[in-house]
């Protein structure tokens, strides 16, 4: 995910990192070109002439324009749930571990293992949403046996979420937390659980492929049958006119497909790496932990 600080309004117009410009380039180029085509050969395809007015792509880019809203605004929101969920896992990790450190009778390394399994816990979530192996991240903050156990799990966050339940009985049974703290601390447990759900939840569940193809469709004729609606009316400076439409489509277009997933590695996906991070350095910290670990950033901006 793209981090930068306010830029002044001529720079914004001026840059690269962090637009789409780079994936729609092709399609702006293609209908760009196309529509210096038609304008060459006066809208003769074939050797017939094609003459549209303006009137039916007006109607047509309203509604499709509403689509295209529309479609950003659901993909915006499923980034926006994706960016509580992972908000609230920081929540969760400084309760769990304030009240583990407040009121666990055990030794300190217990209370700062079952800190540091929680830890794992949220490595593991942003792997698994990205398809990547989390073994180097988990070995240190695990047992041998409890890595073990986790690395041949398929959920891996459930698994961990697990092995904390299973240190509070153990707690528990040896009168080293209360019922009421095991109590609480369960709760927070069940409260992370659930935003796991809701990750994978918004992971397996796409838009609907049936109405990207369609919106995707639709702006790609609306482009390319542009040039012969607006030639007659504009005359040169068609094919400009028709680059602006194009890229504001297309960029549309573009934008709710990488808000649509939003625990990607694309440049406008949530930065879960700086996440993660953020949520380990929190709960380091309240361990008395003077090491913390830096800030992923790539390029001086860029947050994985």
């Amino acid at each position: 995910m793209i981090v930068r600080p306010n830029m002044h309004w001529f720079r914004i117009l001026l840059v690269w990192h962090g637009s789409v410009v780079r994936r729609i380039l092709p399609q702006v180029a293609l209908t760009t070109g196309f529509a210096v085509v038609v304008l060459l050969t006066h809208g003769t395809l074939l050797h017939y002439q094609i003459t549209l007015t303006s009137e039916p792509f007006t109607l047509l880019g309203v509604a499709l324009s509403i689509f295209l809203a529309f479609r950003n605004n659901v993909s915006y929101d499923r980034f926006w749930e994706g960016r509580k969920l992972w908000g609230s896992l920081l929540n969760h990790g400084r309760n769990l571990t304030r009240q583990v450190l407040s009121h666990y009778d055990g030794p300190r390394q217990h209370a700062e293992a079952f800190v540091m399994m929680y830890v794992a816990a949220v490595h593991a979530l942003r792997h698994q949403l990205r398809g990547t192996s989390a073994d180097d991240e988990l070995r240190p903050l695990l047992s041998a046996e409890a890595f073990e156990r986790v690395r041949a799990a398929t959920y891996k966050p459930a698994v961990i979420l697990l092995l904390m339940g299973e240190w509070l009985r153990q707690a528990r049974q040896q009168g080293q937390v209360s019922d009421i703290l095991v109590q609480a601390l369960d709760d927070n447990l069940i409260k992370t659980a659930d935003v796991v759900g809701g990750c994978e939840r918004i992971a397996s569940t796409p838009i609907p492929f049936s109405y990207a193809v369609l919106l995707h469709r639709t702006v790609y004729t609306f482009c390319f049958l542009l040039p012969f609606g607006l030639m007659h009316q504009i005359g040169p400076l068609m094919p400009v006119v028709v680059a602006f439409v194009s890229y504001t489509f297309f960029a549309l277009d573009a934008i709710s497909a990488e808000l649509e997933e939003p625990f990607g590695t694309m440049p406008n996906d949530l930065a879960l790496g700086a996440i993660d991070n953020a949520i380990e350095s929190s709960l380091r910290e309240m361990l008395g932990q003077k090491t913390l670990p830096a800030p992923e950033l790539k390029d001086g901006y860029l947050l994985l």
